[in-house]
């Protein structure tokens, strides 16, 4: 008995130099005159028998825990939460771009692969890119270009821009993102034009991507050379409800098959599959089904999104986790 509570006398010293004091444990080990191993075993002693016991805290106002919840609940690796100053849909569009823009200044470290898509949810993210020297990434569409080639958000002015606030040099896809048949989409495919930068996209270290929805006013209906009324119309018949990089899924997020597919130059779900982090950046409660979707079906590694988003998805995991009631019949 004696020896065990000069053991718990001699924690608490060592715990009170290290946790109060904010000795090193090299600093600890010298004055109790232990090892630096000893230190080490006796403070994760003293956490496991709880004389040392840590809370952290959030900071006011922070989106912290809801971002640890959702990795967690839907097996992200990360998940970044914007606040809003107020709900319209440019403070919406504007808020998850610069939280997404921060996250990918944080994590690059220079001589990545990042490739990226189109679309409103990537110019805000490029539009609030700070300018910094990182001329050993490689940035490069992951699909060809899509709408209008003087449109903002087209794939390929995004890319030049994009590498142009890295100091990098541009990969660009020199071909449309749909073209008119698949005997055209065959032909580009073996140009080496077209074929280098998606070997380059397929081994990408990050991918950049929005998500889209097949609503009435997303870019995507809303643009008239990209699909037909028809082809768009056929799309909602086999049950997509959004898509990454023009490959569309349902519900449940699983790949909907369309005969689209083969007329569309950019990567495929499977070649998706191999970036190493892919990035979805969305906001906004009208996107809310296709980003549940995109997360159902693993689309993505990491979400961006808004708090309003988040707390709608959290509350939906949590009501999915509550047992159902038994019905009547059933109880019988």
């Amino acid at each position: 008995m004696a020896a065990d509570n000069e053991d718990r006398k001699l924690i608490y010293k060592v715990a009170k130099a290290y946790y109060d004091d904010s000795l090193t444990q090299q600093e600890v080990a010298r004055t109790f005159h232990l090892s630096r191993v000893k230190v080490s075993r006796l403070l994760a002693r003293a956490r496991r028998e709880r004389l040392v016991e840590i809370t952290i805290h959030p900071p006011i106002e922070t989106t912290a825990q809801m971002e640890r919840e959702l990795a967690e609940r839907f097996g992200l690796k990360d998940a970044i939460v914007a606040m809003l100053r107020d709900d319209s849909r440019q403070s919406v569009i504007d808020a998850v771009g610069h939280a997404a823009a921060g996250y990918l200044m944080r994590t690059l470290g220079g001589g990545e692969t990042v490739g990226l898509t189109w679309g409103t949810a990537v110019l805000s993210v490029v539009n609030a890119l700070q300018s910094v020297r990182l001329p050993d990434v490689k940035v490069v569409q992951l699909v060809g270009g899509v709408g209008p080639p003087q449109a903002n958000t087209h794939g390929t002015d995004l890319a030049r821009r994009m590498a142009q606030a890295f100091g990098a040099r541009p990969h660009l896809l020199h071909a449309p993102g749909v073209v008119k048949s698949e005997l055209v989409r065959d032909g580009l495919i073996t140009d080496p034009q077209v074929s280098e930068p998606l070997r380059l996209a397929e081994s990408a270290d990050i991918a950049l991507v929005g998500i889209g929805t097949l609503l009435p006013e997303s870019t995507l209906v809303q643009s008239d050379c990209i699909f037909t009324k028809p082809e768009i119309e056929s799309l909602r018949q086999l049950s997509c409800v959004g898509d990454i990089a023009l490959q569309f899924f349902d519900a449940d997020g699983r790949k909907v098959q369309t005969p689209l597919d083969r007329r569309i130059i950019g990567l495929t779900q499977d070649q998706m599959r191999r970036v190493g982090r892919v990035v979805g950046v969305a906001g906004g409660m009208d996107k809310l089904t296709a980003i549940r979707a995109a997360l159902r079906g693993r689309w993505i590694h990491v979400l961006v999104t808004d708090e309003r988003v988040a707390n709608a998805l959290l509350r939906e995991a949590e009501a999915e986790r509550q047992p159902r009631a038994r019905t009547p019949v059933e109880q019988a």
